[in-house]
């Protein structure tokens, strides 16, 4: 494969701006970071652009067509937060150059008619056909059962572990069968024994701060229940969390839609009629929630230290999981998160470096040498205006540039 040199871009490497203009590309790989051009290489003017890692949305809930789109909108790792992409059933996704790579937690441990049930009408399938191995569904009531999943999950290939910590509260299903303090413990103390990555999903102070005190590396959510306290940043910081806030989707849960999204040229070209209509709805369930009081508690972890990923909770095109799309939600949310009080470039490292530090993702997120060649070249500059990554003029997964 012929050299490529991308020449003339600023370039954001995941962290900071720096002060180099060239960037050239080795097979899959990234050979150089600043330098000359090299002699006999395809030369990709990047002038009056921003040469950014491949972006990663660190929340989401893969569905047919869905890891193509997120890579239309440069966004070249999804990481899935339940789902069937478990290394089983992925073997194909990790050589196609036209789609998103994915890494997933398979199914999430919760007790049987548990969150996420409540969420799917009655009667509701998936209009597409399982996986040649269906991961495991780890349902669970007690700490035995909780602990005995995780091998299991960790042998099936999941790649991190999941606990779902909901009682139904925001979902308009108080009451919701959920994981007590005991069977969370005892699942969590299970992986740390497998060296595992756990994550939460958490709606609730409360529930977060099961998942602090029982030594969850992350939620997967901000809550929305209530106004963060100085106690609750404080026991999120002082427990090592990052938290994935999914600003996108708790307005969605507050009926607000994406249709001020969905009517930006820049998305709407990429979208077809069901995703199109499935961003302009909502999930609509919890409508007297605050969005004001959930940028202020992402405001308060940001200052506090707090590792902050961006990430959607994207998933099917259904209008009842409204307001999101692959891809496009997650330059949603970077906006998001600049709303919020974040800066740019702390926004950015949100959807590449940070993610990919604490998920382990240590070939990505970053443009360095001997790096996967995951890059997005952007119009204009996101470090100064983010709302710049939707200019897209080129993508590249592991060295292959995406078709226009």
């Amino acid at each position: 494969m012929a050299l490529t040199a991308i020449t003339n871009a600023q370039v954001f490497d995941g962290e900071k701006t720096v002060g180099v203009r060239t960037v050239v590309i080795d097979g899959t790989r990234i050979a150089r970071v600043g330098g000359e051009v090299p002699r006999d290489c395809e030369v990709v003017d990047g002038s009056g652009a921003t040469l950014l890692p491949g972006l990663i949305d660190a929340h989401v809930h893969s569905a047919p067509g869905s890891l193509a789109l997120a890579l239309r909108f440069g966004v070249t790792t999804e990481l899935e937060m339940q789902g069937m992409n478990t290394r089983e059933n992925r073997g194909s996704i990790a050589d196609d150059d036209t789609l998103a790579d994915v890494r997933s937690s398979g199914f999430a441990i919760t007790p049987p008619g548990g969150h996420p049930s409540e969420l799917m009408p009655e009667g509701f399938r998936p209009k597409w056909d399982l996986p040649p191995v269906m991961p495991l569904m780890p349902f669970s009531t007690t700490p035995e059962e909780a602990a005995a999943y995780v091998p299991q999950l960790l042998a099936r290939g999941s790649d991190f572990i999941k606990f779902m910590i909901d009682d139904g509260t925001v979902e308009g299903h108080p009451g919701l069968p959920s994981l007590d303090r005991a069977t969370l413990n005892a699942g969590v103390a299970e992986a740390r024994k497998y060296g595992a990555l756990t994550v939460a999903h958490a709606l609730t102070v409360e529930a977060t701060r099961m998942a602090a005190e029982a030594g969850v590396d992350g939620v997967t959510h901000v809550f929305m229940d209530q106004p963060h306290t100085a106690e609750i940043i404080d026991l999120i910081r002082d427990a090592g969390m990052f938290v994935i806030p999914c600003i996108t989707l708790n307005a969605s849960m507050m009926g607000v839609t994406g249709s001020e999204l969905a009517d930006d040229p820049r998305v709407a070209a990429r979208l077809d009629d069901s995703w199109d209509r499935t961003l302009r709805s909502s999930y609509d369930r919890y409508p007297q929630g605050s969005l004001e009081d959930v940028c202020a508690t992402v405001r308060a972890l940001d200052a506090a230290g707090v590792d902050v990923l961006a990430g959607t909770d994207v998933s099917m095109p259904e209008t009842f999981f409204g307001g999101l799309a692959h891809g496009a939600s997650l330059h949603h949310e970077l906006q998001y998160l600049v709303a919020a009080g974040l800066t740019p470039s702390r926004a950015l490292r949100a959807a590449t470096a940070t993610t990919a530090r604490r998920f382990r993702l240590s070939d990505r997120g970053r443009v360095a040498e001997g790096l996967r060649a995951d890059l997005l070249l952007v119009d204009g500059d996101p470090t100064g205006d983010i709302g710049d990554t939707l200019n897209t003029r080129a993508v590249w997964r592991r060295g292959t540039r995406l078709a226009a």
